[in-house]
C-alpha cells in the first residue's frame, strides 16, 4: 500500500485550470495562478510511494478495458489469469511511453527558460513545470524496473527538416499536448478503478493532479502561439504542419500497441497482436473515445483540417 489514500479529484473537464478558451485568462497570468498550485501540492517522490516488492499475481495493473486487445477475440480466448498478466505488462508500457514522452518536453522546457519567448511568471512556472516531470519519470522509471525489470524504449524516429517561422515550436507543443492528453485521459480512468492495485491508482492521481496544471498552460500557451505565427504561414505550410499532426497522432497510438509487451506477457505472437489489434474497429472505437477531447481541441483551433484517421 501506498501511504495516501486516493482521493477523489475532479474529472479535467471540472477542473479549474481546463477553462474554455473563450474565458481563459492569458497564459501569462494562467502561469501565476498555476506556480501558486504547484507550491500548495509540493510532493517529494522518493518519500511519497510505499513500493512493495512485488505485486500479487491475481491483480489488475491495468483497467482491463483500456488494455489494447480488450474486447476483441484475442483478449476473450486469454483466461482471465493471463488477462491480469497482460495488465501488468499494458501498464508498463503506457508508464514507459509516458516517461519517454516526458524526457524531450523536460529538454525543450529547459531551452525555453529564461529565453525572450517567455515572461517572468512563465519561466517561474516552467520550473515547477519541469521538476514535477522529472519526478514523474523517477515514479514511472521505478515502477518498470521494479516490477517488469526494465523501461520499454522508444520508438519514433525523428528525421531532420526545415520549418517555417514559428512552426518548429508549434509541433513541440502539440506533441506535449499529445503525449498528455492521452495519458490523461488513461489516468482519470485508472486513479477511480478500484479493481486495480492500490499503488497503480495511487500513481494515476498524482500524474493526474500534476498533469491537470501542465494541460491547462499547454492548452492556453499553444494557442497563443497557433494564433501568432498560423497567419504568417502559407497556405502549403499551413497544410503539412496539419497533416503532419495528423500523422504524429495516429503514430502516437501506434506505440500502445507493443509487440514485446505481448511477447513479456506470454499471449502470443506480438507482431500478429499488433497488426490485429491495430486493424480492430473495436479498438479504434477506443482510440476515438479517447482522443475526442484532444482532437476538438486541434479541429477547433484550426491546428488539423479534419478528423485524422485513427
Amino acid at each position: 500500500m501506498s501511504q495516501h489514500v486516493t482521493p477523489q479529484s475532479p474529472t479535467p473537464s471540472e477542473s479549474p485550470t481546463r477553462a474554455s478558451s473563450a474565458t481563459s485568462p492569458s497564459s501569462v497570468t494562467l502561469a501565476e495562478q498555476l506556480t501558486k498550485a504547484s507550491r500548495r501540492d509540493l510532493w517529494d517522490v522518493y518519500s511519497y510511494f510505499a513500493w512493495p516488492d512485488a505485486l500479487p499475481e491475481d491483480t489488475w495493473c491495468m483497467s482491463p478495458e483500456l488494455c489494447s486487445i480488450y474486447g476483441t477475440e484475442a483478449w476473450t480466448a486469454l483466461s482471465e489469469t493471463q488477462q491480469r498478466r497482460l495488465s501488468l505488462y499494458e501498464i508498463g508500457n503506457f508508464f514507459s511511453l509516458t516517461l519517454q514522452g516526458e524526457r524531450p518536453l523536460v529538454a525543450g522546457m529547459s531551452d525555453l527558460l529564461y529565453s525572450s519567448k517567455l515572461a517572468a511568471s512563465q519561466t517561474e512556472y516552467l520550473h515547477h513545470f519541469m521538476d514535477e516531470e522529472n519526478k514523474h519519470m523517477v515514479m514511472f522509471g521505478t515502477f518498470c524496473r521494479r516490477y517488469l525489470g526494465k523501461v520499454y524504449p522508444e520508438k519514433k524516429i525523428s528525421l531532420p527538416r526545415e520549418y517555417a517561422k514559428g512552426e518548429e515550436d508549434m509541433a513541440f507543443f502539440c506533441k506535449v499536448m499529445v503525449v498528455e492528453e492521452l495519458g490523461d485521459y488513461y489516468n482519470v480512468v485508472m486513479m477511480r478503478d478500484k479493481r486495480l492495485h492500490s499503488l497503480v491508482q495511487e500513481i494515476n492521481f498524482v500524474h493526474h493532479r500534476d498533469e491537470s496544471r501542465h494541460l491547462g498552460f499547454g492548452r492556453q500557451f499553444t494557442t497563443e502561439l497557433w494564433q501568432k505565427w498560423s497567419p504568417t504561414w502559407s497556405p502549403e505550410v499551413l497544410a503539412r504542419f496539419q497533416a503532419w499532426l495528423a500523422a504524429y497522432i495516429k503514430s502516437s497510438w501506434a506505440d500502445f500497441y507493443n509487440p514485446t509487451m505481448y511477447k513479456d506477457a506470454g499471449v502470443g505472437d506480438g507482431y500478429a497482436l499488433r497488426q490485429m489489434a491495430l486493424a480492430s474497429p473495436i479498438t479504434r472505437e477506443h482510440r476515438e473515445k479517447a482522443s475526442r477531447k484532444l482532437v476538438n481541441y486541434f479541429l477547433r483551433t484550426g491546428m488539423l483540417a479534419s478528423q485524422p484517421e485513427l
